[in-house]
């Protein structure tokens, strides 16, 4: 009698990257061992005789990060190397991770990461209202806007203002992994990371362009060639991504954007991989985004703080790096992922500086930051086993060299820029504001090595991993306020660990415990001009996930308790002082499906109750719920297309819900911004459908906010204003 092979037996035949990589020595292998029509991947849950485990069906495709995921073509992806930098499934990565698809970012019509990620459990928006500035984002309550920021499993970094932004045309998913990762990634903030990963060299053949048309006069094109420079070759592969919008967004906000993204892949065997890509984006926005509010009656007013033509922020951003891979054969394979990032950034706007009566006198401020940083991250990877444990044993050495400038200037108040709310009129200009307020330079190193093993012990798999970083910031600043400045050598050297353990059963249950923790060296200063101490997390989950074998579905339920030590929270926006919060402790739960669970028909919901308290810092603020932090945040999407045999043949609908609960506006729980819920809708259309010489021409629509909900969110002080209603149309050819 034939014994069924679990999937993990098979991996270990396949060791050898030169045998699975082409696929057709695999699916011999795979159709002598497993048997001709005996076992199918509906035959996935078939339980071995002798206990050998769930047979999990293998696609059998180039391997690297570059190369098409065959998970990605569904809005359940099965598949992540976010959490453990090797490619693991999910059903067995012993903690909580959500996978935004790219089949999901176009059945949404995701035009930021901020829309990419809002439909995933855990994750919370609009903290600062609508802000095309940054993306904000929170995760269980903590902020990962500057600090969870990554792109193909490299920090994103963030110093004084300036950030690196990424358009999810580029993109081939997104992964949310919950809590802190300073094990495999170093400092970061204990939320967990944001990880972007491109689209790079496939061999399969890509050609796509796209015309896009939106709110308000939002005019965007863009494209997407790729595949083997040689037909019937993937020695040489090529992609090359661009994309090119020019329009304002609500309130007169700009959202202008323009990239070229290419990449390179050299495959000179079947071991070995070599990418190089580059990046070269300019983006322009506006910089003071903030709601004016009304001094006589407090009220928050529909209208912005700073004048619209007065205002901009101009981001200029390139980056360039290479990913290198080869297995060795006998389970060893190593990687290098390097890459340099250079950003500049230029930034105007208007601040009010006091009022009478009715008029708002106001003054100009000017900001520049510059950013030139090398990463690099080396990796080997061995597989091996002792007696019945089988090991994946990740061993890294990783290296970011950050180098800052930046500066800050404001100008006199001017009676050319007083604004009556009585009478709002913009259309004002003026000169910008020399950098006389606040200069400084700043630098930082992170060398960090890392150990990650994960264990296969029959159905049990763990994981167990640590990391040492050393840290060196220094910082030389001048101000009026505090003098001349320099803070050299603040060395900050941490130790971060993580542990799992997961059980798989037959069935695709899996429940698991996970334990993390985390460390930032903070660069914010107090009003004393000391810098604060370093922030510090730790995390315990309880969970389970189902993944019924053979199918496009993956649910999970998680319990955590996660805490943060010494958070940095704002004083004073205009000196760019700061003090630590003292201690925030969350205890919740999330629910989330991901599910193709018929024909044409996709389902993703998710519900997040998190109950936060800040448990030690000022007398005035312990027992109290931090600002801008909803206890309940909840969502469902649901989309059908339907077949050929089908009335609308073509033809695919969406629609979505969002709600986000009532928060408080500050520390003291003071006062509280509204609970709001919204609702989104997309459809699509493919001409295929109508006649093959339309092939790949299809149309999409999609609007946000169909309700036209303007929620004003204040946030320590300050008030932003809601997006309204954001409608898309666009027309797109794959061919």
């Amino acid at each position: 009698m034939l014994k069924v092979v679990s999937r993990q037996g098979l991996e270990r035949v396949f060791r050898n990257r030169a045998w699975y990589r082409t696929g057709l020595v695999a699916t011999t292998c795979l159709t002598t061992l497993l048997g001709a029509g005996h076992a199918s991947a509906q035959q996935a849950g078939t339980q071995a005789a002798e206990g050998t485990g769930v047979l999990e069906q293998i696609t059998v495709s180039g391997k690297g990060d570059g190369k098409t995921r065959d998970d990605d073509k569904t809005v359940a992806a099965k598949r992540s190397a976010g959490a453990t930098k090797t490619d693991t499934p999910l059903i067995e990565t012993p903690r909580s991770v959500s996978v935004v698809t790219r089949k999901e970012l176009e059945e949404r019509g995701a035009q930021d990461i901020i829309e990419a990620v809002r439909y995933s459990a855990g994750v919370s928006t609009g903290a600062y209202g609508f802000d095309p500035r940054f993306d904000q984002i929170y995760i269980r309550g903590y902020d990962a806007t500057t600090l969870g920021d990554y792109k193909d499993g490299i920090r994103q970094p963030y110093i004084n203002y300036g950030m690196f932004r990424t358009d999810p045309y580029s993109l081939e998913r997104v992964e949310v992994i919950k809590g802190p990762v300073s094990v495999l990634y170093g400092a970061g903030t204990p939320a967990g990371i944001v990880n972007k990963v491109p689209k790079l060299p496939t061999e399969e053949k890509i050609r796509e362009v796209e015309l896009l048309y939106g709110t308000k006069d939002r005019a965007q094109a863009a494209f997407d060639f790729g595949g083997p420079v040689t037909e019937g070759s993937d020695e040489f592969l090529y992609r090359i991504v661009g994309l090119a919008r020019n329009g304002d967004t609500n309130f007169d906000i700009a959202d202008d954007r323009y990239f070229l993204q290419p990449s390179f892949t050299w495959n000179p065997d079947a071991a070995t991989s070599f990418t190089v890509y580059g990046l070269v984006q300019a983006d322009e926005t506006d910089s003071n985004v903030g709601a004016v509010t009304d001094p006589s009656s407090g009220k928050v007013l529909q209208l912005r703080e700073s004048d619209p033509d007065y205002d901009y922020q101009k981001t200029r951003q390139q980056q360039i790096g290479y990913k290198f891979e080869h297995d060795f054969g006998d389970g060893i394979t190593v990687r290098q992922n390097v890459r340099y990032s250079h950003l500049d950034l230029r930034a105007r706007y208007l601040a009010i500086s006091g009022w009478d009566g009715t008029i708002a006198h106001r003054y100009a401020n000017s900001i520049r930051d510059e950013m030139n940083v090398f990463q690099a991250d080396n990796q080997v990877e061995a597989k091996f086993d002792t007696g019945a444990m089988a090991h994946t044993f990740l061993l890294g050495l990783d290296y970011t060299n950050l180098t800052s400038s930046f500066g800050y200037g404001m100008g006199p108040v001017n009676p050319a820029y007083d604004f009556d709310i009585a009478n709002p009129t913009y259309g004002v200009s003026g000169p910008t504001p020399d950098y006389n307020f606040s200069l400084s330079e700043a630098n930082l190193r992170q060398t960090g090595i890392y150990a990650l093993d994960q264990v296969e012990l029959d159905k049990w798999r763990f994981t167990l991993g640590g990391r040492q970083t050393w840290v060196e910031q220094t910082r030389d600043s001048t101000s009026p306020l505090y003098g001349t400045a320099s803070s050299e050598g603040l060395n900050k050297n941490a130790f971060s660990m993580q542990a799992g353990a997961l059980y798989l059963f037959d069935n695709g249950v899996a429940p698991f415990a996970s334990y993390a923790t985390s460390f930032e060296p903070v660069t914010n200063r107090s009003e004393s001009g000391d810098i604060l101490q370093p922030t510090k997390g730790e995390q315990f989950e309880l969970g389970i996930k189902y993944q019924p074998p053979g199918t496009d579905i993956l649910l999970s339920a998680v319990a955590y308790h996660l805490v943060e030590k010494n958070k940095p929270v704002v004083v004073n926006a205009n000196t760019g002082t700061y003090r630590a919060l003292g201690e925030v402790t969350s205890n919740g739960f999330e629910l989330e499906a991901r599910a193709a669970v018929l024909d044409g028909l996709d389902v993703i919901a998710a519900y997040n109750y998190n109950h936060a308290e800040i448990t030690d810092g000022a007398a005035a603020e312990i027992g109290k719920v931090p600002a801008v932090t909803p206890a309940h945040v909840a969502s469902l999407w649901a989309n059908y297309k339907f077949d050929e045999g089908s009335a609308a043949p073509g033809l695919s609908v969406g629609a979505g819900l969002r709600l986000q609960g009532s928060t408080y506006t500050d520390t003291k729980n003071t006062a509280k911004n509204d609970a709001v819920v919204y609702l989104d809708a997309s459809a699509s259309y493919d001409f295929g459908a109508i006649d093959k010489k339309f092939e790949g021409v299809s149309a999409a629509f999609a609007v946000r906010n169909i309700a036209d909900e303007r929620l004003t969110v204040c946030n320590s002080g300050y008030c932003y204003l809601g997006q309204g209603r954001n409608i898309t149309a666009s027309l797109k050819r794959r061919w």
